[in-house]
């Protein structure tokens, strides 16, 4: 049986998921910006494909957010697969880029997501379980092993 509600932790975590994603439309609105004053052209690449990369990704996270913040257990597998993939451009800032403190501040962003994504309530939460029915399924369990 599901939980009619996800756990606060989890809502938590949606919150931070959406602030991810209104981040990468924001991304995506200087992008478009920076196409019409003719600032891209300058680089040789296509802003208005890179918006449209860019708004599919972040229109993804948002999705992600909204099913965390309704309560939908699907949800939780992609927003922690997004946070690892951020880990990676966390670490590509710290290192390679040269930009250490943004890395740093996406890692522990990042972190505090999988984090509250992975307290025992969400776990439950994301298995379908509410904490009644996983001790009776851990007192069940016990009671095989031993007979």
């Amino acid at each position: 049986m599901r939980l009619d509600s996800a756990p606060r932790s989890v809502l938590i975590a949606g919150l931070l998921v959406g602030l991810q994603g209104v981040a990468g439309l924001v991304f995506t609105a200087m992008l478009l910006f920076r196409e019409v004053g003719g600032v891209a052209a300058e680089t040789g690449g296509s802003g208005y494909g890179h918006a449209a990369y860019f708004s599919l990704l972040s229109c993804g996270v948002l999705a992600f957010a909204v099913g965390l913040l309704r309560g939908k257990p699907w949800s939780r597998t992609p927003a922690l697969f997004i946070q690892l993939l951020l880990l990676g451009v966390a670490w590509y800032a710290f290192g390679p880029s040269g930009r250490p403190v943004e890395g740093i501040a996406l890692a522990i962003y990042c972190a505090a997501t999988v984090l509250l994504l992975h307290t025992p309530p969400a776990r439950l939460w994301g298995m379908g379980f509410t904490p009644e029915e996983a001790g009776r399924e851990l007192e069940r369990a016990a009671e095989e092993r031993t007979a």
